[in-house]
């Protein structure tokens, strides 16, 4: 089986998935976050970062989930 490399962003209307402009995947994002955070708190949202991503990444990461989210849930596999 050959897989092939998504170039676009895909969204899900009714089930299925079509292609969308990078703008409305992330508005879909970012509202998807707003969201689950109204109805739960921020300590329902949770990132795991990667021991393999920069050290700017990861700062970025921690930095989103303490300031824009506003929780500490956030680990990475440094230690592995």
């Amino acid at each position: 089986m050959r897989y092939t490399r998504l170039t676009e962003p895909l969204v899900r209307d009714h089930g299925e998935l079509r292609t969308a402009t990078w703008e409305e995947a992330l508005d879909r994002a970012a509202e998807g976050f707003r969201r689950n955070v109204e109805a739960h708190g921020p300590d329902a949202f949770g990132m795991f970062s990667c021991s393999r991503a920069t050290n700017e990444m990861n700062y970025v990461a921690q930095k989103f989930v303490r300031q824009v989210i506003g929780t500490n849930n956030i680990d990475s596999c440094n230690r592995t």
